[in-house]
C-alpha cells in the first residue's frame, strides 16, 4: 500500500519521538518538517526541514496530511494555534498511534493526537485532539482526556477520572480514580493525586 504523505511541524526533542512512531506504524511517510527559520535547509533524523510557520499556506496546497510534532509542557498555547491555523487551512490532521501501543476499539481517540509507544488506552476511555499520550502512559477505562492535553511518560491516569483541556501531566503521575483535573492545569511530575484539580491550578502534591 502506498504510504501517504505527511508535513510534521515543530522540530525539536518530541519531533524526534513522533517520527520514530511514525516510520514503526508505516502508514505515512514524512515529507519534511516546519520549523524555525534558521534550521531551514538542515535536516531532523535525516528529514528535511522545508520551511516555516510562514509557509504553512503554501504547503496546505500541496500536502493533505499534517501532525503537530511541537512538544507541550508549560503552556498549550502554541500547538493550539497552530491547530486551529491548520483546521483554517482546510487540511487534515490523523490520528497517530504506535504499532507498540493498544487502544481499545472501544475507545474514541481525536484527530492529530499521538499516542506513543507502550501506552495503553483501555475500554471506554475518551481522548481529545491535538494530544500527546507520552511513552508508557496509561489511561484505564472510561478515563478521558480533553484537548490540547499532554499526558507524560509513564503516568497513570485511572478509571474514570477527567482530564480537562490544556493540561499537562507530569511523568510518573498517578491519579485516583474518579477525580477531575481542570483545564489548562499543570500537574508535576511523581505526584499521586487524590483529590479533584481546580482548572488553571499548577499542582505538586505539596502544601
Amino acid at each position: 500500500m502506498k504510504q501517504a504523505e505527511i508535513i510534521l511541524v515543530g522540530g525539536g526533542g518530541h519531533c524526534h519521538s513522533c517520527i520514530d512512531v511514525i516510520e514503526q506504524q508505516g502508514r505515512y511517510r514524512i515529507a519534511g518538517i516546519v520549523d524555525l527559520p534558521e534550521r531551514v535547509g538542515q535536516e531532523v533524523l535525516g528529514y528535511p526541514v522545508i520551511g516555516t510557520d510562514d509557509d504553512l499556506p503554501r504547503l496546505a496546497e500541496e500536502y493533505r496530511y499534517f501532525l503537530i510534532t511541537l512538544g507541550q509542557i508549560k503552556s498549550p498555547a502554541r500547538r493550539m494555534a497552530l491547530f486551529h491555523r491548520l483546521k483554517g487551512l482546510g487540511v487534515q490532521l490523523p490520528t497517530i498511534v504506535s504499532s507498540r501501543a493498544y487502544v481499545s476499539h472501544h475507545a474514541r481517540v481525536g484527530e492529530g493526537t499521538i499516542i506513543m509507544h507502550g501506552a495503553l488506552v483501555n475500554a471506554g476511555a475518551r481522548v481529545g485532539s491535538n494530544c500527546i499520550i507520552n511513552t508508557f502512559c496509561l489511561l484505564e477505562h472510561d478515563a478521558s482526556v480533553g484537548d490540547h492535553c499532554h499526558i507524560s511518560t509513564a503516568s497513570v491516569i485511572n478509571g474514570g477520572t477527567a482530564v480537562a483541556e490544556g493540561t499537562f501531566v507530569g511523568s510518573n503521575t498517578v491519579t485516583r480514580e474518579g477525580i477531575r483535573i481542570g483545564a489548562n492545569c499543570i500537574v508535576g511530575g511523581g505526584v499521586v493525586v487524590l483529590q479533584s484539580v481546580p482548572n488553571g491550578t499548577i499542582y505538586t502534591g505539596k502544601k
